[in-house]
């Protein structure tokens, strides 16, 4: 019996979903998505990745959100930490769109860690390194960041404590957050935030980027 998990996202739903988040994809990334895709849903039988099966869910949920703040948040990314990767989310969409970005996968689990360097060997990506660690312990190993971003942190205070740390040397941070997250974000002094953006397709779901504050440390 064929699933939904055996057939492969095609090119024109790919283009169909990342364009209604205004992301604009060339052959090769259209491929590099669809063979990523298929590696999650592989390593997802044995590995608790993502709780999403559905392959289109996938597409929109993972993939459509993460890209779209490599179009939506203005300027050069450089060097990207993404902290608590888990299967790759945000840094590896990110990445696959600009390639420029230097990008570190911070996860403590080692499994996932794993799984992760196979999509990094299988996706051929240069520049781009996992970190199996919780993220406290790491500063010099990561220093300096353009950005340190996550998606799936558990608490914020902590994290932005972390990220805001003079060690860290992190200059902007970039969440994806829900809507009733937003003010307690909001207090934290070691950042200046900018508008929250919108996350097409999505219920009171943001980007929201906070650039560090002078001569303010955790």
């Amino acid at each position: 019996m064929t699933t939904n998990s055996d057939k492969p996202v095609s090119e024109a739903t790919i283009r169909k979903a990342l364009g209604e988040f205004q992301v604009s994809v060339d052959d090769r990334q259209v491929l590099l998505i669809q063979k990523y895709i298929k590696i999650l849903l592989h390593w997802n039988e044995k590995l608790n990745l993502t709780a999403i099966r559905d392959p289109l869910e996938i597409l929109y949920r993972h993939f459509c959100e993460c890209m779209y703040a490599a179009v939506a948040v203005p300027g050069e990314f450089g060097r990207l930490a993404d902290i608590g990767s888990g299967a790759g989310f945000p840094g590896i969409p990110m990445k696959l769109l600009r390639s420029e970005i230097e990008l570190f996968l911070v996860e403590s689990n080692i499994k996932k860690g794993t799984f992760l360097a196979e999509v990094i060997r299988e996706l051929e990506l240069a520049n781009a390194r996992v970190l199996i660690s919780r993220y406290e312990e790491l500063s010099e190993e990561l220093a300096p960041l353009d950005y340190v971003c996550s998606r799936a942190v558990g608490e914020f205070g902590p994290f932005l404590q972390w990220a805001a740390s003079d060690r860290l040397s992190a200059r902007r941070t970039l969440l994806w957050i829900g809507g009733r997250d937003l003010d307690e974000v909001r207090k934290s002094p070691n950042w200046g935030w900018q508008e929250p953006i919108p996350v097409p397709q999505s219920l009171r779901r943001y980007l929201l980027v906070g650039e560090k504050r002078p001569n303010l440390s955790a």
